[in-house]
């Protein structure tokens, strides 16, 4: 099973690429981390209650778990979905958590919405550079344009479709 990280923050956006990420991988497993990172705080009443955290939470919105679930129905090969939040700012604790979650890749994060979520975000570019993980680089579907059909054509259309019933 091949273990992406999707660095976020959680805008239905960054959900864009993830159809093309399917297509591409040809059918493979796919297990998907939707990470953000945040500073690690200096304050030890905060330390003992990391683990017990749910705050972070509260910036993904029902929208996102939908979408996400959505995903899961449409691609079968999306056989995990997670969830997930990083604290800390160097490379050890990262490549740590990396080994931890069994990341394979990284999603580009030219495809990523990484924008802050509070005070304690932090840009992943950094970390995601110095891990050494291959980066993913997907290429996006182009959407269909929708067809402009003037008024005419579409009366047009119309009669035709009346002939043909009559």
């Amino acid at each position: 099973m091949q273990t992406i990280l999707v660095p976020t923050d959680f805008k239905l956006s960054s959900l864009d690429c993830i159809p093309s990420l399917c297509e591409q991988t040809g059918g493979k497993d796919l297990s998907l981390i939707f990470m953000h990172m945040f500073k690690l705080s200096d304050s030890i009443g905060d330390l003992l209650m990391l683990s017990r955290r749910s705050k972070e939470y509260e910036h993904v919105s029902d929208e996102f778990y939908q979408q996400c679930e959505a995903l899961k129905a449409k691609f079968p090969q999306i056989k995990s979905l997670k969830i997930d939040f990083f604290y800390g700012n160097t490379l050890i604790m990262f490549r740590n958590y990396l080994e931890a979650h069994c990341i394979n890749e990284v999603l580009d994060l030219n495809l990523c919405s990484t924008g802050i979520l509070n005070k304690s975000s932090l840009d992943p570019a950094m970390l995601i550079k110095k891990c050494g993980l291959n980066t993913l680089k997907i290429n996006l579907m182009k959407p269909m344009r929708p067809v402009q059909v003037t008024t005419s054509e579409r009366l047009e259309v119309l009669e035709e479709e009346l002939l043909k019933e009559a």
